[in-house]
């Protein structure tokens, strides 16, 4: 199945200018989903990790399924005030304006792998502020694995120093 053709593509969202590429008709469609999550488990099949990191909230989608089916450890990174323990936070820039995630403190311990996963990958400002905050608790970034990322908005070299497995690729501006 080519997801490519299931992503639905809706122009001027959130703001004009802006080719927002939408999952949802991914999700609504069993096969289409289970072929999504088949091909990003494919893609990182042989990468070690302990945990895999959710970002809120698109990547709790991936990641949870992920997570059961190879029976590790989900940390969930979330927006501000979401999380009921003690924790650390990590702000950064978006393509359209600036975000914060926080994890709880005790959810990574040192030394430990983590996968982050997540929806889509653009300029990049998510995934750069969650593997700021696994290194911050002693962890490890495993790598970082997208369903969609937008190629020429930068992400990937924003990520340079960690292996990006996407499964599907837009080279337009997104």
């Amino acid at each position: 199945m080519d997801l490519s053709r299931v992503i639905r593509a809706v122009p001027d969202f959130p703001k004009p200018g802006i080719l927002f590429r939408d999952i949802t008709p991914v999700l609504n469609d069993p096969a289409a989903f289970r072929t999504a999550l088949d091909g990003m488990a494919d893609l990182v099949r042989g990468v070690p990790c302990d945990r895999l990191a959710a970002l809120e909230s698109r990547g709790f989608l991936f990641a949870a399924p992920l997570a059961r089916q190879w029976g590790k450890g989900l940390v969930a990174m979330r927006k501000p005030g979401k999380l009921p323990a003690d924790t650390v936070a990590e702000s950064y820039a978006l393509e359209y304006g600036t975000a914060t995630l926080e994890v709880h403190r005790d959810a990574i311990a040192p030394g430990e792998r983590v996968l982050i996963v997540d929806d889509l990958l653009a300029t990049g400002g998510t995934a750069a502020a969650a593997a700021a905050l696994v290194r911050r608790l002693g962890g490890i970034v495993a790598g970082h694995l997208f369903l969609v990322e937008l190629e020429g908005l930068g992400g990937r070299e924003r990520l340079a120093d960690d292996k990006v497995f996407s499964l599907v690729k837009f080279p337009e501006h997104g």
